[in-house]
């Protein structure tokens, strides 16, 4: 996250002023199977203010899928990451501080090791979450982009080792959504390409992915008849993830990542599907050297794309809302009810 960014308030319209008369500092960690993430805010009337932030791919979850252990190179990589979140908590005097691991810990079986390993090298203590906890907190941190006027939506978090989509409905403007189903795919851009393969992918395999995951979503389909309502036109989709977030910098043509072009935008589904058809005949190297990608992504958009297809197979939408927020904007927005409740 930028420097702009840092100074921008994400606020969830709580209109309480005198609310919160000392600003605490609050902290939000969310260690994924890919992603370790952090944010450091001062709780405000309205919300809070992003102070400081910190993001780093060390794939915790590499090599899950074959062994359901986290791996010595894996630990060490988050580890070293984590020191560096601990170090920011500690400076910046968080008064507050929740800090989240979700599905490499939920599955590995030596994750408990991990944990009291975390506890003693960098004073964080990790709570593991589960897949329902984990969309609430990413539902409670993008909820502000959903649109009140349309009666329902569908949203998503394509995470490195699951994906979780939530069926809501919208009573109206100024009321909470309400969450009507949910479910958690156990297929994420981590464990799709070590599945398949990320480095070069061709159209059998990207399709092969894509039926993989269209599979396992078909029954959350069938037991809600999600479809009638699209074909109706009175569902809106919202994506939180690095997948989305991608796809829409790449659409863009971005020359540098900017959070301020991508948070809210709208994608089509027919320029997303467009980006997709482009990114698999690019290779390893062409994909990496995109700035909205990178060396660290670029083994992974394909898979991420292909859950992104997947859930557009099944459910015909036209266009997307992407979310640069999520888990973590979350945990800081429960922070600031419980303050002000």
């Amino acid at each position: 996250m930028d420097a702009q960014v840092l100074g921008e308030q994400i606020g969830r319209g709580i209109g309480r002023p005198a609310a919160i008369a000392i600003r605490p500092v609050l902290a939000a960690l969310d260690l994924g199977t890919n992603n370790c993430r952090l944010l450091i805010a001062r709780a405000q009337p309205g919300g809070f203010r992003v102070i400081d932030a910190f993001s780093r791919i060390v794939r915790l979850g590499e090599g899950l899928s074959r062994s359901d252990r986290l791996s010595e190179r894996a630990m060490e990589r988050t580890l070293a990451a984590l020191r560096v979140c601990g170090a920011k908590i500690q400076r910046r005097g968080a008064t507050a501080v929740r800090a989240v691991a979700t599905e490499a810990c939920r599955r590995a079986v030596n994750c408990d090791a991990f944990i009291e390993l975390v506890g003693q090298e960098t004073g964080i203590t990790l709570e593991i979450i589960s897949s329902v906890e984990e969309g609430r907190l990413a539902l409670v941190g993008c909820s502000p982009l959903l649109d009140p006027n349309q009666p329902n939506a569908l949203v998503f978090d394509i995470g490195g080792g699951s994906t979780e989509i939530m069926w809501l409905e919208l009573p109206g403007p100024g009321q909470p959504p309400r969450l009507l189903d949910q479910i958690s795919v156990r297929h994420g851009v981590v464990s799709l390409a070590e599945q398949y393969g990320g480095d070069q992918v061709d159209d059998d395999t990207y399709r092969a992915m894509v039926e993989a995951v269209r599979e396992e979503i078909v029954p959350f389909e069938q037991r809600n008849g999600i479809r009638a309502a699209v074909d109706r036109g009175g569902v809106q989709l919202l994506g939180t993830s690095g997948t989305v977030t991608t796809l829409a910098g790449v659409n863009l043509g971005l020359e540098r990542y900017e959070r301020s072009l991508i948070d809210g935008s709208h994608l089509t589904i027919a320029h997303a599907l467009a980006v997709t058809r482009h990114l698999i005949r690019l290779d390893f190297h062409q994909r990496a050297a995109h700035p909205c990608i990178g060396y660290e992504r670029a083994d992974l958009v394909i898979a991420g794309c292909a859950v992104l297809e997947a859930i557009c197979r099944v459910w015909p939408f036209q266009r997307l809302r992407i979310a640069d927020r999520g888990l973590r904007e979350g945990i800081l927005s429960d922070f600031v009810d419980r303050l002000l409740n």
